[in-house]
């Protein structure tokens, strides 16, 4: 594509979109005509891949969340247009990085969850894996997080407010979704491309919206009934409106469920409806061509799904249960109970009453199994789908699949030994372990070209961008001092890059200069944003106490949003926007230490985040974090880990060495001995300044705006400490004051750094998926 040919296709979009040229459109509308073409460039190629894959096994990935970011510069640097698209904008005048921020991040995804899904797209496509995606179009996302006087607000996020120029609608594939005999919608496809490294291969990731069968009531309408009219489809849409509506009501919790069947449905419908468009005589051939994949438990409604379906072609139950079983493999995201999802019959038999009969039937085939197994009855609520009025996801998740996967080494033996261990001890071959990983194209080619380049100079080539393993060949220039001071200039570069986007966009100002310690993922207590908060305040009660000493510039990174119903979480992130308040106006700190919490954290803030960091937090009580990815893509930016032996940390020590990263803490087996043995109290006056900060809550030195929020804190720490950051504190202020020491030696710091990046090659999404692929999908790449 030469660049008059990129000009012409431009501007011919321009006037075919818009009406109107290029040049008087506005930045919104400019991104969406470049993505237009772009599009044009690569559907011939989306077209040809669909072509090449048609009469082979593929996989399916079913999620709730595909946490997708940017795609402008993503499908660029993979078509390999990047510099070409680059240089004509700007013959053309156009502010390259302007268009880039004119694209909303994808509304689709929250979490570490949805980005891994994102993740094993790309590694998927870059691998010439046949692998597609399922999930939902919603269409206000999770939210958009605004602070007002420290409180986290939400309020919608439009990101479709304006033309997406990645989505494709098919409506000749719609198909209808009942979810009992007088309530069904029909589910609309929107694809987008999904494309591989190298362009070679372009995948698709298809998302479900809702719509109401009859959209309009024309008679409603006609007699004055304005609202009635459009009713049914206010109803419908609201199904894909939003992601993870808030369930502390019956109505949430409904709507919830309603959204997991919906789109489990609406594409188990549509791998069927093709299975027999191609023409198959028999459905025992359907696991022959379909592995999918479960992204936890939220798809977990498509095993009585396919059943269901299965038998309204003719197959009876014990042959659609072994050709569901066959198709299918569920990963487990997590060891918290609550998240491990159980519905109430009640709730569940007034959404899905046509659904249910399958899920008593997948029960009572279990029973007759644990029978035959002769297990003992004691042990039958380790097993059962349905027990009284509870309906578990996980087990039938467990049960009707062929392979369940954890994401990291020690997540996986927990899953073996403590949280599934009569499943395991029943199926010791069906638990695999498949450690989470990261893309590298848009972790560290596409968000630090900086660091990009230096790697591609010093390995001699950029193979590295497809087989991240091959940094381990940086691991011996450690010891260089001309590597290592380009290494520190690079840091340095994005740490200023991110001082003065944060001024922009947060108003504060930091210095570059400082250590950035960096802790952004969900707010949650159990990833104890709380502790790191409470390090800060002590810190800034040492600081009072001796002005004169020493101390280390720092500046510490939150970054997180809230579930709209999770109070506590919601009371943590007041509090650290009190404290950053109060540290950041002290003239006697505010030279030394900063606080800032960026709003409304994204994908987007993370790609300016993860290369600027010094130091990654990951400082969850141990046997609470599956695995983690920020870690890892922490760690490929040259940062060290201060955290404890939890989730992925255990092998980023392994791989980078526990002398170049900072562990503190209890460790899985600790924590199970202390949990009957523990008095908070006792602990937070046994440590040293600890008391303070926690009083502190409660003593007036921070306004919750009188909501209680803080003395509900106060309680729950003092009263039960469920997550045990009184206890680790001592262990975590002498890993931080460690840092601070440390960082004083610059190159011995940064040589850690640099040995922590030169060891993430294992982090590749790339292997991970690899993994899933061979051991679990048994799927082929395109030869």
């Amino acid at each position: 594509m030469t660049s008059l040919q990129l000009k012409d296709r431009i501007e011919g979009k321009a006037y075919e979109s818009h009406g109107q040229s290029f040049y008087e459109l506005n930045e919104k509308e400019q991104f969406n005509v470049v993505g237009n073409a772009i599009m044009e460039y690569l559907v011939p190629e989306w077209i040809e891949s669909k072509r090449k894959f048609g009469k082979k096994k593929q996989a399916y990935y079913l999620s709730a969340e595909f946490l997708m970011g940017r795609a402008l510069s993503n499908n660029l640097v993979n078509l390999g247009i990047e510099g070409e698209v680059k240089q004509t904008l700007e013959e053309m005048g156009v502010d390259y990085n302007a268009l880039e921020d004119a694209e909303d991040d994808a509304g689709l995804g929250n979490g570490g969850l949805g980005r891994l899904a994102a993740c094993f797209l790309d590694s998927g496509a870059t691998l010439d894996y046949p692998l597609s995606g399922y999930g939902i179009l919603y269409q206000y996302g999770i939210f958009k997080q605004n602070f007002v006087n420290g409180f986290q607000v939400e309020e919608a996020d439009p990101w479709l407010e304006h033309d997406n120029p990645w989505l494709i609608k098919n409506s000749n594939d719609a198909v209808i979704v009942e979810f009992s005999d007088n309530d069904k919608v029909e589910a609309v496809p929107y694809d987008m491309p999904i494309v591989g490294y190298g362009g070679d291969t372009i995948n698709t990731l298809r998302l479900w919206k809702a719509e109401a069968i009859h959209k309009f009531n024309f008679q409603a309408f006609d007699e004055g009934k304005y609202i009635d009219s459009v009713k049914a489809q206010n109803e419908a849409e609201t199904i894909s409106r939003i992601l993870y509506p808030n369930d502390s009501t019956n109505e949430g919790k409904k709507l919830r469920l309603k959204q997991q069947y919906f789109f489990t449905s609406a594409s188990l419908q549509d791998l069927m409806d093709n299975f027999k468009a191609e023409g198959h005589k028999s459905f025992d051939d359907f696991s022959k061509l379909h592995s999918i994949q479960l992204n936890d438990t939220h798809p977990a409604l498509a095993i009585p799904e396919l059943i269901r379906l299965l038998e309204k072609e003719g197959v009876d139950f014990e042959r659609a249960f072994d050709i569901t079983q066959k198709s299918m493999a569920y990963t487990n995201h997590t060891l918290l109970a609550e998240a491990l999802e159980v519905w109430d019959k009640g709730l569940f038999t007034s959404v899905l009453p046509n659904l249910y009969p399958y899920i008593e039937e997948i029960n009572a085939r279990l029973v007759r199994e644990l029978k035959e197994w002769q297990v003992d009855k004691d042990e039958w609520h380790n097993f059962l789908i349905i027990q009284g009025n509870s309906i578990h996801m996980a087990f039938m998740s467990i049960y009707a699949t062929r392979a369940v996967n954890g994401v990291a080494a020690i997540h996986t033996d927990l899953l073996k030994t403590d949280v599934l261990k009569s499943w395991h001890d029943m199926f010791p071959d069906r638990i695999l372990n498949k450690t989470n990983g990261i893309t590298q194209r848009r972790w560290l080619l596409q968000s630090n070209p900086q660091l990009s380049g230096m790697i591609t100079d010093l390995l001699g080539s950029k193979e590295w961008v497809t087989s991240l393993e091959q940094l381990k060949g940086l691991e011996p220039m450690q010891d260089d001092e001309a590597v290592l001071e380009r290494f520190i200039d690079i840091k340095r570069e994005k740490k200023q890059e991110l001082s003065e986007y944060i001024q922009f966009h947060e108003e504060v100002d930091i210095d570059p200069d400082s250590i950035f310690d960096i802790q952004i993922k969900r707010l949650h207590e159990y990833k104890r944003q709380l502790m790191m908060a409470f390090y800060i305040a002590d810190l800034y009660n040492r600081i009072k106490a001796d002005p004169d000493e020493e101390w280390t510039k720092r500046t510490f990174i939150f970054g997180a949003k809230a579930a709209p119903g999770y109070y506590i979480a919601k009371a943590i992130i007041k509090y650290i926007n009190e404290l950053a308040g109060k540290v950041n106006t002290d003239p006697d700190v505010n030279g030394i230490i900063k606080v800032v919490f960026v709003e409304n954290y994204g994908v987007s803030y993370a790609e300016r985040l993860f290369p600027a960091a010094d130091v990654s937090e990951q400082i969850s009580l141990a046997g609470k974090e599956a695995s983690g990815t920020g870690n890892m893509k922490f760690m490929l930016n040259g940062a060290v880990t201060v955290g404890t032996m939890d989730g992925a940390n255990v092998e980023i020590v392994e791989e980078a060495g526990k002398e170049n990263n900072y562990i503190f803490g209890m460790e899985v087996d600790e924590v199970v001995a202390k949990r009957g043995n523990y008095d908070p109290i006792a602990a937070m006056k046994r440590t040293e300044g600890l008391e303070q900060v926690v009083e502190s809550l409660v003593d007036g030195t921070f306004n919750d705006n009188n909501t209680g929020m803080f003395q509900d804190l106060y309680n729950s720490l003092t009263a039960e400490d469920q997550y045990f950051i009184l206890e680790d504190f001592e262990s975590y202020r002498q890993a931080q004051d460690q840092i601070a020491s440390d960082f004083k030696d610059q190159k011995a710091f940064y040589r850690k750094g640099f040995i922590n990046m030169a060891n993430a090659g294992k982090f590749s999404s790339d292997r991970t998926l690899e993994e899933y692929a061979t051991e679990i999908w048994h799927v082929s790449k395109q030869q």
